[in-house]
């Protein structure tokens, strides 16, 4: 069995030791510009924001044993690709290593959008190859392109320049993606200069860059007809290769495990899912550990410190529940540490304990783990958080959740552009609301049961718009209870309506499976049907999208809503 996977992350043990054995048969592939092995390096983390996606495919055997990989830049503001690298294991008898590869990167492509993938090769003319030795593997090579409908580009300077430049050059050709679809003069003239830029460092002002950019006269740009297999047509994308969602599991969940008759937070939720999951295309990555500043930057400090100093006290199976809210003089605190609870604490029935705070620092690195894959360009990943976060506000905890994930995630991405988070769990989403409530970066979007009937009661209200700069930004969707799958569907369009105006870089899901018929703390009546439409829709909204676990309590739902969101969401991939 061989596993295709795209190298995002050099944080990690096993990430670190995939890339050194890319870099090992770089060098044993290419030993020519074996120097250019450490550029690849470079750039694995270079998410640039100039335009320029560079993209690491590996293939590896079933004993991790990497054995191919392709490496290749994706043009984002042209929406091309440029295969830069492509190898396997010269040492490997002939498996269709390279085919494979090669499927996968067109896989990638096609997915993120892309118009087509420009690639070079050596001449296979014998009057332009000056070693006729070479000839046979040259033409090859051109067949084996071919065979995917890839085709050299006629009348450019890029391989007939107008001097000599010592050496063959290669054919720039072009792979439509299984399309019938004209390349058109101003694109090639776009993803030309992204290649000499990028590839051969050239400025715009290089000699060179200025001649090849002016020898693309044609529009539509001629191609070579098919020389090696005319009667074929060109090989449409084949999908399956590559996983589009990536999983990441929060290590210590387990041991968050409330014995208490009713407390429905419970670790075997996380089991039920995985169970859902397990024939989906979905694989689950290492997840990093990160410091507290990522907290911080959203929990208040005197509330974060509060949490960890407080659990540190306890012994192993011992909890604490809040007895006394200040409503007045918050300030006067209490010596005893166990009873402060309720100075942050916005219910009676959240508990906390050294496992509890364990396991929130657990699910915090789940969330943000899934921010750098996604930067790193991945569709969709799925943090499985446990315990859940979107009840916990600024210096608060309650509804199971001690620390917000999910605006975390946003708070991380927020660097990088316009963030959404879309909280579709049965219960409103009151934390990302205190959060961000004054701010405008990011967007936050909560369908909801009522909250005069359902918890947290006192947030969740669609007047609840938002203040100062974030006036606006902030918006609630309450719903009737026992609404079904055509109702809802109905308001979360018009939810997701809103989210194109807003026109978010990046979309973090905070989701719950308690808005299905049966939940014990729901009163919604969706099926698996209509959970299975919202995860296509908002597979439809082709934004980098980070779904973050929440609610949902009953193990049956947890698995037929895992399996049909997921499969919605894979629809749309």
């Amino acid at each position: 069995m061989i596993r295709f996977d795209r190298i995002v992350d050099r944080g990690t043990d096993a990430e670190r030791e995939r890339l050194g054995q890319v870099l090992e048969l770089f060098r044993r592939v290419f030993p020519r510009e074996a120097e250019y092995a450490e550029e690849l390096v470079h750039e694995i983390n270079d998410v640039r924001q100039s335009g320029c996606e560079p993209v690491l495919l590996t293939a590896a055997d079933s004993h991790g044993h990497v054995i191919g990989f392709a490496h290749f830049y994706y043009f984002t503001a042209v929406r091309c690709g440029y295969l830069n690298y492509i190898g396997s294991d010269p040492d490997r008898p002939r498996r269709g290593i390279g085919r494979a590869l090669y499927e996968s990167v067109r896989e990638y492509l096609n997915h993120r959008g892309a118009v087509g993938l420009l690639l070079e090769f050596p001449p296979d003319d014998p009057d332009a190859v000056s070693e006729p030795a070479r000839l046979k593997a040259n033409r090859d090579r051109a067949r084996f392109y071919e065979s995917f409908g890839v085709r050299p580009i006629l009348g450019t300077y890029w391989q007939n320049p107008p001097q000599d430049p010592g050496y063959d050059p290669p054919w720039l050709a072009y792979d439509a993606l299984g399309r019938k679809q004209l390349l058109r003069r101003r694109t090639l003239r776009e993803a030309m200069r992204a290649i000499l830029h990028y590839r051969y460092r050239k400025a715009d002002d290089d000699p060179l860059m200025r001649a090849m950019l002016e020898s693309v006269n044609d529009d539509p740009v001629r191609l070579r007809p098919a020389r090696y297999a005319r009667s074929q047509p060109p090989l449409p994308v084949s999908a399956g290769k590559l996983n589009p969602i990536k999983l990441l599991v929060p290590s210590q969940h387990a041991i968050h495990h409330v014995r208490q008759r009713g407390y429905v937070e419970r670790p075997a939720r996380v089991g039920a899912i995985l169970q859902a999951l397990k024939d989906l295309p979905v694989q689950e990555q290492p997840t990093r550990h990160f410091g507290e500043d990522v907290i911080k930057a959203v929990h208040a400090v005197d509330y974060v410190n509060y949490l960890r100093r407080a659990s540190a006290n306890l012994q192993p199976g011992q909890t604490i529940y809040p007895e006394v809210f200040p409503i007045r003089r918050p300030n006067n605190r209490p010596r005893e540490m166990a009873i402060r609870a309720g100075y942050y604490c916005i219910d009676t029935f959240t508990p906390l304990s050294l496992a509890a705070y364990r396991s929130a620092r657990a699910a915090v690195d789940c969330a943000a783990t899934g921010t750098r894959l996604l930067i790193g360009g991945e569709p969709f990943v799925y943090a499985l958080c446990r315990p859940p976060g979107h009840h916990a506000e600024h210096r608060a905890y309650g509804g199971f959740c001690y620390f917000n994930n999910a605006a975390i995630a946003a708070q991380l991405l927020s660097a990088r552009g316009r963030v959404c988070i879309l909280d579709i769990d049965y219960h409103a989403g009151n934390g990302q609301q205190d959060i961000f409530y004054s701010r405008s970066d990011v967007l936050t979007v909560s369908l909801h049961g009522r909250p005069r009937d359902h918890y947290p009661y006192f947030a969740g209200y669609a007047d609840e718009k938002g203040q100062a700069d974030g006036r606006g930004f902030n918006r609630n969707y309450p719903l009737a209870d026992l609404i079904g799958d055509d109702a809802y569907t109905e308001a979360l369009n018009k939810a997701l309506q809103g989210i194109r105006e807003y026109r978010p870089d990046w979309l973090v899901v905070a989701l719950g499976y308690d808005t299905m018929r049966g939940d014990p703390t729901g009163n919604f009546d969706l099926s698996p049907g209509g959970i299975k439409r919202i995860g296509e829709l908002i597979g439809r909204m082709a934004l980098p999208t980070l779904i973050v676990q929440e609610g949902g309590y009953s193990l049956n739902n947890l698995r037929q809503g895992a399996r049909a969101f997921f499969s919605g969401l894979v629809s749309t991939w």
